[in-house]
């Protein structure tokens, strides 16, 4: 097993490799994510009463951070194809700070968990987003895409502090 301060990811001699989890128990493993996409007001509203004229954006945002969650693997070398249970990316709009908050729950049984599932599914929500309203406002941001919480697997469960 990996100590804290060693890159699993690569081997003695400081190759990059697959790290092998068959000696691991299957356990059920939990990661939830989030992100946002910050916007002038305009878009924001414009997204609330579906007048980007790409479509609705929330749900084929949705349904983006789905598809990428279930194919992280063929995105994110090195990273080990997972057989998902549940995927669930939530977007909600606030008002306040002119933001789609984006939020992202993975789950499986196996040997590794799923906490790049969840940020790569904030990830492509996010844009997503960006790409269906960039016609109106290119000046978006993507910020603040983080782990939130994991659960299960031999390293623990982790719960990020309140300055996540």
């Amino acid at each position: 097993m990996a100590h804290a301060d060693e890159l699993t990811h690569l081997d003695a001699d400081g190759r990059a490799h697959m790290v092998d989890v068959g000696a691991k128990p299957d356990s059920e493993r939990v990661a939830v994510a989030r992100g946002s996409v910050m916007m002038a007001d305009a878009t924001l509203r414009a997204i609330r009463e579906g007048a980007i004229k790409k479509g609705d954006v929330l749900t084929i945002a949705r349904i983006a951070g789905i598809m990428a969650a279930k194919r992280t693997s063929d995105l994110i070398p090195l990273c080990h194809p997972i057989a998902l249970t549940h995927i669930e990316v939530e977007l909600t709009l606030d008002e306040p700070a002119s933001a789609v908050r984006i939020r992202a729950t993975a789950r499986t049984i196996g040997r590794t968990g799923v906490e790049m599932e969840a940020l790569t599914a904030v990830s492509a929500a996010a844009l997503t987003i960006y790409d269906m309203a960039k016609a109106i406002d290119r000046a978006m941001r993507i910020d603040g895409i983080a782990l939130v919480e994991k659960r299960g697997g031999v390293h623990g469960d982790y719960v990020a502090g309140d300055d996540s």
